[in-house]
């Protein structure tokens, strides 16, 4: 089995439950992945778009695994760019229509995760098209904070940003 074919086999082998904020699953992650996190990361975006397959695994192996290797810890960011990139590059190709609309969920997380807003307004749009109710209710919840905020305050201790006057007025600011 192939690097791009285990990620995928053990992410998508999970409860659906076990994605979202499961502490319990980190050290298995950053045991089983976390070398080849550290020797994939050197590679271009390009490198991962061959197939639709392998975006989707760059995408979770940099999106994804970096917020259970590194929870509480600003690595879990650092690769954030790459994953977008990736997600950019099988968006743009039409390659995420390959995929089954779960897997084209976790393809599109990268837009979701950005601090940037026109990537939110893509998020939202890609998420629409997905037709998931629920994922749509999280794009536009990281969309309206992007928008008002322009970053996810939420993030600033750990990024050690100081927070701005209008985020502290506004209080922890994490709808999900």
């Amino acid at each position: 089995m192939g690097w791009a074919e285990e990620v995928r086999s053990y992410w998508f082998s999970l409860r659906p439950e076990q994605w979202w904020h499961d502490p319990s699953l980190d050290s298995e992650i950053r045991e089983r992945f976390g070398e080849l996190w550290a020797e994939k990361r050197q590679l271009p975006a390009s490198s991962f778009l061959a197939t639709s397959e392998d975006a989707l695994a760059g995408v979770l192996l940099f999106d994804q695994f970096p917020r259970n290797m590194f929870r509480d810890h600003a690595d879990q960011f650092s690769t954030d760019l790459l994953a977008l990139q990736i997600a950019r590059g099988a968006v743009d190709s039409g390659a995420d229509e390959a995929l089954a609309p779960q897997e084209r969920g976790f393809l599109y997380m990268p837009f979701q995760h950005s601090e940037d807003l026109d990537d939110q307004q893509r998020s939202v749009l890609l998420f629409t098209a997905l037709g998931d109710a629920e994922q749509l209710r999280y794009a536009r919840l990281h969309h309206d904070v992007i928008e008002r905020f322009g970053r996810f305050p939420h993030r600033n201790a750990i990024l050690g940003r100081t927070p701005r006057p209008d985020e502290v007025a506004a209080g922890e600011v994490v709808p999900w």
